[in-house]
């Protein structure tokens, strides 16, 4: 059975609302490209784990 919106305290309801929040990305710095990535991700520039694993076509043509 529900209970009255009156009879939920604010600590009781704050409380329950505690766990309703942002995270944080995990982001970690690359020292292969010098650059911040996301962690277990390829970096934009084709490496993970210190080693190219992409190659990139940087010749402007799609």
């Amino acid at each position: 059975m529900a209970v009255p919106a009156r009879h939920t305290s604010k600590q009781k309801k704050r409380s329950r609302r505690g766990h309703i929040k942002l995270s944080v990305p995990a982001m970690h710095y690359d020292a292969t490209t010098g650059e911040y990535r996301l962690s277990h991700r390829v970096s934009p520039k084709g490496y993970y784990k210190g080693r190219q694993v992409v190659k990139n076509n940087d010749n402007g043509n799609n």
